[in-house]
């Protein structure tokens, strides 16, 4: 069997890479320059671990001891400015790649928070942190609405579940085991809501009726 933390590492590393490429993509579309790519291909793929790993508070995050994360986010930088990852293959690649990112990172996220002794319910939090939170911090840089907020396909959600199986398979001590579940568990439910378009109710909230005075007044008896 392998080593989980050999493996729970080598996930990580895959998805500060395939965020960061996304950083890149998204640093295109507005036009950036290099420095504006490289700074977004590092709040994607790695804002989301070191948000986890403050909370965790077991020691500095593992970003910034460890060369290999920030290596991985400027290598993911430097190839999506200087390839134009656009068109028709990069409109079929992008979301499997998005999707594989975040089952990835949900896995992760849930794993690390049980290494330090916390439990399911903060592993799963803390899984969802990990998936979405350097997307989230990458919107807010660029003063948009994150998407995960809302007027998108399912995506916290998806994180949610992944990390859910990755508790569950931890915690009958399958660690491998739950991380490859988890990751095609949280992939799978994200590739399903995109190309079936599922998204969560908007919060219209209830509205109480109005009360009708015609129904409350008496009505007026036509004169003779």
């Amino acid at each position: 069997m392998l080593d989980p933390d050999v493996v729970i590492r080598l996930l990580d590393l895959a998805g500060v890479f395939f965020n960061a490429i996304l950083g890149g993509v998204v640093a295109r579309e507005h036009r950036l320059d290099p420095i504006g790519f490289a700074v977004l291909a590092v709040l994607s793929g790695l804002g989301g671990g070191i948000i986890r790993d403050t909370l965790l508070q077991a020691g500095p995050p593992v970003a910034f001891v460890d060369n290999s994360y920030v290596l991985t986010a400027l290598v993911g930088a430097a190839i999506a400015f200087a390839i134009r990852l656009e068109g028709r293959v990069w409109d079929r690649a992008f979301p499997p790649i998005d999707a594989l990112a975040l089952g990835v990172w949900a896995a992760v996220g849930a794993q690390k928070t049980l290494g330090v002794g916390l439990g399911p319910i903060a592993a799963i939090i803390l899984g969802v942190v990990t998936a979405v939170g350097g997307g989230f911090v990458r919107d807010m840089v660029l003063r948009r609405v994150p998407t995960i907020l809302g007027g998108s396909t399912l995506y916290a959600t998806c994180a949610l579940a992944a990390a859910g199986v990755a508790v569950a398979f931890t915690a009958a001590g399958l660690t491998t085991i739950g991380s490859f579940a988890a990751t095609v568990v949280g992939a799978g439910l994200c590739l399903l809501a995109r190309y079936r378009g599922w998204v969560l109710p908007a919060g219209t909230g209830w509205r109480p009726p109005r009360p009708s005075f015609r129904r409350i007044l008496p009505r007026r008896r036509k004169s003779a």
